[in-house]
């Protein structure tokens, strides 16, 4: 029978997740006390808080490793910050951050997952073995498995992106809508394929490094000073370093790291100019253009999409590389409007799950403890 631990220091959500995964046919192991959870074997999948007292979630992923390997580990958490993330993901080696509250349809399917991803790598490492024989089934395997690593990605990135946006509310969907606005200026002018995929990657990831910038700067209601200024202007080289060593977004690291340059040589970080800049920063830079006028802020309504227009075109050249805003003109206005649509049945569709759900937290009462989520 699959086996899952799973480990909170609160009483009352270990109860409820309890619940929840044996209504779904598991056999659920329990502790309140991750002290005691770490002497636990014998099981193919844990599900971690992050903060507790006396071990936090990676501390116990990794004092749970020694003896359970293979287990495949899943993470819940409510602090959207730089170390929480990139912990999970270079020390913890976590298969999907979950966020709190979090989405029944997420959680089951997360874990569902996680135990498909057990089995499938306990079938490789015995195909392995018998590949004279049994050399078609593990190239099925083997595409399951390329499948379940992009899975695991996308959740990942999905979670990084949420954490920032918990952060900066006033961008909210920002890198949606720009990713996928890059992604049709890419088609435009004829990028295909894998290449698509890394300007969709870098749009929605541009911003990823703000997740590394003090709170008192990125969430300032008034000017920067210079000063602050300057550690602003360092979150694309915290993006780059957080993502390039991940094989499978080194190329859209490169966006990230390049998004804020100009056409002219008088952006960021690197003063680069013209095609020495990457062709998905420089993509990002027209379209992000495009969602800042368009947009609602707090201080201003959204302009017409003309007004974007107009704007792009009179800074070819100078901002913007002008083969690109030729390409952007070229595409008509209802195509950008179709996406804008998309995006906001996107945030309608959460915005209603989310609604429909039972708030993990509120059966809960509150109790002082320093050390708790």
């Amino acid at each position: 029978m699959d086996r899952i631990l799973v480990v909170d220091d609160d009483v009352r959500i270990l109860a409820a997740l309890s619940r929840i995964l044996q209504s779904e046919g598991y056999e659920v192991v329990t502790h309140s006390d991750p002290v005691q959870a770490a002497r636990e074997e014998g099981f193919q999948v844990v599900l971690t808080d992050f903060m507790m007292p006396y071990l936090n979630g990676i501390e116990l992923l990794s004092a749970l490793r020694e003896k359970n390997p293979r287990a495949v580990r899943l993470m819940l958490t409510a602090a959207a910050d730089f170390r929480t993330a990139s912990e999970a993901v270079n020390r913890g080696e976590v298969f999907r951050l979950l966020g709190k509250p979090w989405s029944l349809a997420d959680l089951t399917s997360s874990v569902r997952q996680a135990f498909e991803h057990h089995r499938l790598v306990d079938a490789n490492e015995r195909l392995t073995r018998e590949v004279a024989e049994k050399n078609a089934e593990l190239l099925a395997i083997n595409r399951d498995l390329e499948r379940l690593v992009v899975e695991r990605t996308t959740g990942l990135l999905d979670g990084l992106i949420s954490a920032l946006d918990y952060r900066d509310t006033e961008t909210q969907w920002h890198s949606r809508r720009v990713s996928l606005y890059a992604r049709r200026l890419a088609e435009e002018i004829g990028l295909q394929g894998a290449a698509l995929d890394v300007v969709e990657q870098g749009a929605l990831l541009h911003d990823i490094g703000k997740i590394g910038v003090k709170d008192s700067i990125l969430l300032k209601p008034g000017p920067l000073t210079p000063d602050e200024w300057v550690e602003m202007r360092k979150h694309p080289e915290f993006g780059f370093r957080m993502l390039a060593k991940m094989p499978y977004l080194h190329d859209a690291s490169l966006i990230v790291l390049q998004h804020q340059e100009r056409w002219d040589g008088k952006g960021y970080p690197a003063n680069l100019t013209g095609e020495a800049i990457v062709i998905g920063a420089r993509i990002f830079a027209i379209v992000d253009t495009l969602d800042a006028i368009t947009s609602d802020r707090p201080y201003r309504k959204g302009r017409p999409l003309q007004v974007a227009r107009d704007e792009i075109g009179r800074c070819a050249g100078t901002q913007f590389d002008p083969a690109l805003a030729a390409a952007f003109l070229r595409i008509p206005d209802s195509e950008w409007a179709r996406i804008r649509g998309q995006v906001e049945a996107m945030e309608a569709e959460e915005l209603q799950r989310f609604s429909n759900l039972p708030h993990p937290m509120a059966t809960t009462q509150p109790h002082a403890r320093a050390t708790g989520t």
